[in-house]
């Protein structure tokens, strides 16, 4: 340094590389007044948005919804200390296995400055609480069990088992999806299930409990976890949209709860879904959902299912064409009809209290239970579960709903095969085939029409 002069001495930093001192790991100072030296634009940098199916994750097992039966059954064990050594969560997705396999690993390693013992309380934050929640406690260990299907990965991760926990009451090991495990790492699972030490507990979860080994299925305490019913979600997404400031019509939540089909993470992301259909502010209707959803109104279904039972094919043909131009999807049209098909014979022997549904449409199936008998209903109900298999198969969906509907319009006021037998011995005439004609051909009498169709 002692060959530059002072001039250049004074002036060394504007010389240099300005990317110098990052090469060192110094970071490089904003100008003043940018928009990065602002502290605000730097948090609102860093704060991503958070899904409602995450955000609103339980975090207690009084937030589980619908899994009433589990929790108490849980309660009871953990108060009278008749805790399993393993437990298997099965159920549909979304229904909370994995959030449930989570909460089991807190309770079991609760620790507070007034609890020293497995509780299912969460209520206040344990010492272990945020590092499981967090996913970095050393002695909970989750497992994906579809990225280490293989025996030898089981064997590394059974070796771990003999030794004690590190700093928690137990050793968790959670697998998730548990029934992707190869055949010899089941077989090797075995032995440790049988006769674990006390200080390791099991949780596995699975969506496919039938491909879980029987003899992997004696040595663990099940939970089935229930579909969540349309009601109890519909109350849980409306404590979430006050929350949220949504604001959605009641019609549209009940709407995403049908199609949630009992999973609470898939009401969630509809609902993410459909907030963002409207500025903020803004109501989200139910055509809005309905369009979002892809989904029938239940109210033109029902129309169209009252033309079924009634024979009027041409009708039922109109109804289903008006539904596909509004972008009704034709599989989701046929499942609402065989939606209706139970209502109606639920209605016929419970009566319309029994139905979930508003008062008129319960009204409106309940009346096509008491005019149609139960053959005719559970002749209609196969014939539109045939239906849509084949409708799902078909090349041509809406084709295929169209030869569904004829068939079953002309088969729905058929007499059951022990009516017909009961008119042939009594010697009376049968049943005309198909729905009264709607006009008789120019110059045929509509009796004369009508007998021309009966078999002979």
């Amino acid at each position: 340094m002692d060959d530059l002069s002072p001039e250049l001495d004074g002036d060394l930093e504007e010389v240099r590389d300005p990317d110098t001192e990052d090469m060192f790991g110094a970071p490089t100072a904003a100008p003043a007044g940018s928009p990065a030296a602002s502290p605000a634009a730097s948090a609102a940098s860093e704060t991503a948005y958070q899904v409602l199916a995450r955000k609103y994750r339980p975090r207690t097992f009084e937030d589980l919804i619908g899994q009433e039966a589990m929790v108490r059954t849980l309660g009871n064990a953990f108060a009278t200390g008749r805790i399993a050594h393993a437990f298997m969560l099965t159920g549909v997705r979304g229904v909370g296995k994995t959030t449930t396999a989570r909460l089991l690993a807190r309770a079991l390693n609760y620790e507070s400055d007034a609890v020293h013992q497995p509780t299912l309380d969460l209520a206040v934050e344990g010492v272990h609480c945020r590092a499981i929640i967090e996913g970095r406690h050393m002695d909970v260990l989750e497992l994906d069990a579809a990225s280490r299907t293989k025996v030898d990965e089981m064997r590394e991760l059974l070796d771990s088992v003999r030794y004690s926990p590190v700093e928690a009451r137990y050793k968790v090991y959670v697998i998730d999806e548990v029934h992707m495990l190869s055949t010899a790492a089941f077989n090797a699972l075995l032995k440790t299930l049988e006769e674990p030490p006390p200080h390791a507990k099991f949780i596995f979860a699975t969506t496919e409990i039938r491909k879980v080994p029987v003899t992997i299925l004696s040595r663990c305490q099940r939970f089935d976890l229930r579909r969540v019913e349309p009601e109890v979600l519909v109350k849980r997404l409306e404590e979430i949209c006050a929350r949220e400031g949504a604001h959605v019509e009641g019609e549209g939540l009940a709407m995403i709860a049908r199609a949630a089909e009992g999973s609470v993470r898939d009401a969630l992301s509809l609902l993410d879904q459909a907030i963002v259909q409207v500025d903020r502010g803004q109501i989200v209707t139910a055509a809005l959902v309905r369009d979002m959803l892809g989904l029938a109104d239940r109210s033109a279904t029902i129309g169209l299912f009252e033309h079924l039972m009634q024979g009027r094919a041409g009708e039922a043909l109109q109804a289903f064409r008006s539904l596909y131009g509004f972008g009704a999807d034709p599989a989701v049209v046929m499942l609402d009809l065989l939606e209706h098909a139970h209502g109606a014979s639920v209605a016929k022997a419970l009566g319309p209290g029994a139905l979930a549904l508003p008062g008129d449409q319960a009204a409106r199936l309940a009346a096509l239970g008491a005019t149609a008998s139960a053959g005719s209903l559970s002749r209609v109900w196969q014939m539109l579960l045939k239906a849509y298999e084949e409708v799902r198969r078909a090349p041509e969906p809406a084709s295929a709903v169209d030869m569904a509907l004829i068939r079953i319009a002309y088969a729905a006021d058929l007499p059951g095969p022990e009516e017909a037998l009961r008119r042939l011995q009594n010697g009376e005439a049968p049943a005309a085939v198909g729905p009264a004609p709607s006009a008789a051909p120019s110059g045929v009498p509509r009796a004369q029409a009508a007998g021309a169709r009966a078999p002979p």
